[in-house]
């Protein structure tokens, strides 16, 4: 019981520890990375209990219920839809042994005990995740934008306000330029989703 009391009071009960990528294949958290679909790990965070892992598309945590049990969950938060925000490093103190790394994703909020000495590895994944969290407002934004644009374009015609048949009427002009328009949409839209953040942590990456 007091050797418990005084680990937790070191910070020493479950400090995680940052893998290095030659090593990335051994974790248990590797098995469920989409390969296939060009999903890369950049860091991985190792505990005794847990594994957490950042991709370029999504932060994967394999939650483990204790030291003594076999049992994990498999949680995944991609970036696009659990964007990254109040992310903070709380640094150690004189007798601890670990610093935390604390993010929220979608409102759920994440605290990971990481080795001290690995600080400066800690700093990249704070760069990496502040840097997704602004890249991820700007699509945001855009979006915005491009909506606004679309809604503003399609009302100059308000084709959406005739009939079926007064449409089919119309001169074929008018029509190819709608169907131009909601196509220029549909690229423009799918050119600023681009939740790949490999440039992000390849900036960042010191491993």
């Amino acid at each position: 019981m007091f050797k418990n009391l005084a680990s937790d009071a070191l910070g020493l009960s479950d400090i995680g520890k940052i893998i290095p990528s030659s090593q990335f294949h051994q974790t248990d958290i590797d098995d469920y990375i989409f390969h296939e679909d060009n999903e890369r790990i950049y860091f991985v965070i190792k505990s005794k209990m847990d594994e957490y892992c950042f991709t370029n598309v999504a932060f994967i945590h394999l939650d483990g219920q204790s030291a003594t049990s076999r049992k994990r969950l498999l949680k995944r938060y991609p970036y696009r839809y659990y964007q990254p925000a109040n992310i903070m490093i709380e640094t150690a103190g004189t007798m601890d042994m670990d610093a935390e790394l604390k993010f929220s994703l979608g409102g759920m909020a994440f605290s990971i005990d990481i080795d001290k000495s690995q600080i400066e590895q800690i700093r990249d994944i704070y760069k990496a995740l502040t840097a997704i969290s602004e890249q991820c407002n700007k699509i945001g934004q855009q979006e915005m934008v491009l909506e606004k644009s679309f809604n503003t374009v399609t009302n100059m015609f308000s084709l959406r306000e005739l009939s079926e048949n007064v449409v089919l009427n119309l001169p074929d002009v008018i029509n190819q330029t709608v169907a131009q328009v909601e196509s220029a949409y549909g690229e423009r839209l799918q050119a600023i989703r681009q939740y790949d953040f490999s440039a992000i942590f390849e900036h960042y990456l010191r491993q």
